[in-house]
């Protein structure tokens, strides 16, 4: 693979054509340009020069960060698109929602539980000591744990809660939700 580099708003033409989450950006320009494998090519570009798609480069400055833009960007990246399991995809969500907004993660976690169980705490014997089946996962890139032998309606449940918490539009939500 080569890259190129496009300005932001080709980028977000490209990405606006997308008909599935995790189509990558070739698969929608040979959609768009309707070219096949194989299929020969007029001008070919020299063997030096960079010739595939790659995401603008965003900036992680806590002022320029927008969040909806973020979470978008991940539902499209090869990253996510790799997740074959609900489980994964969950985990890999909380990870860029606690990057996001810390705080706000915190405050929507913190009372978050069920009848019998907590759902998110700070090591993983406290989540063992209220449920001994809740096979708690430590979220990457955060200092919480959560359960994972809830089913996957549940862990939509916990991130559409979170996400409300953090503000995002309900068309952003249901998005994400839909993709676990």
């Amino acid at each position: 693979m080569k890259i190129i580099e496009v300005d932001e708003e080709l980028y977000r033409y490209i990405a606006s054509h997308t008909q599935h989450i995790g189509e990558s950006a070739s698969d929608i320009l040979r959609r768009m340009l309707d070219f096949k494998s194989g299929q020969p090519v007029k001008a070919q570009a020299p063997e030096t020069e960079s010739v595939v798609l790659a995401a603008p480069v965003i900036s992680t400055s806590a002022e320029s960060l927008n969040p909806v833009r973020v979470i978008r960007e991940l539902l499209l990246s090869d990253a996510y698109a790799e997740k074959n399991k609900a489980i994964d995809r969950f985990m890999l969500i909380l990870s860029t929602l606690y990057s996001l907004d810390a705080a706000s993660f915190a405050a929507a976690t913190e009372s978050m539980h069920g009848r019998t169980r907590i759902y998110f705490a700070g090591d993983e014997q406290t989540l063992l000591s209220a449920g001994k089946q809740s096979k708690p996962r430590h979220i990457p890139g955060t200092p919480y744990w959560v359960i994972t032998n809830t089913n996957t309606g549940r862990k939509r449940n916990m991130v559409e809660l979170i996400m409300q918490e953090m503000r995002f539009p309900t068309n952003v939500i249901e998005k994400v939700c839909s993709t676990i």
